[in-house]
């Protein structure tokens, strides 16, 4: 297919990905079946991807967004693991669209 690319290769981050046409017609987009997750060191990191790929915002959510493309984003801490052991973080979490870090690790008083 002329002006159409079949197959590319790429790294970002020293992450190598491999991008292939199918070769027939396909009915379907992106959907959330798939995404890629962005360990982040600290709230600024977190910041700076978010800035950089959110650009749907009614797709937000717990640290998930969607890029101008329609691929679905995780932007968590690299210690997410940790910090969801924080008593009331899971509830926090849930009313979150980006992830703040701070506020996930304050401890809930009502739940002491």
């Amino acid at each position: 297919m002329k002006n159409m690319v079949m197959f590319s290769e790429f790294t970002i981050e020293n992450q190598w990905f491999v991008a292939m046409d199918g070769g027939s017609a396909h009915n379907f987009s992106f959907n959330e079946a798939v995404s890629y997750n962005i360990a982040c060191k600290d709230q600024a990191e977190i910041d700076y991807y978010w800035e950089k790929l959110s650009a749907v915002p009614k797709a937000e959510q717990c640290g998930w967004c969607k890029d101008k493309y329609g691929l679905s984003w995780q932007i968590n801490p690299e210690n997410i693991k940790k910090i969801m052991l924080t008593p009331g973080a899971w509830e926090k979490l849930l009313r979150m669209k980006k992830i703040d870090i701070a506020e996930l690790q304050k401890t809930d008083k009502k739940l002491k």
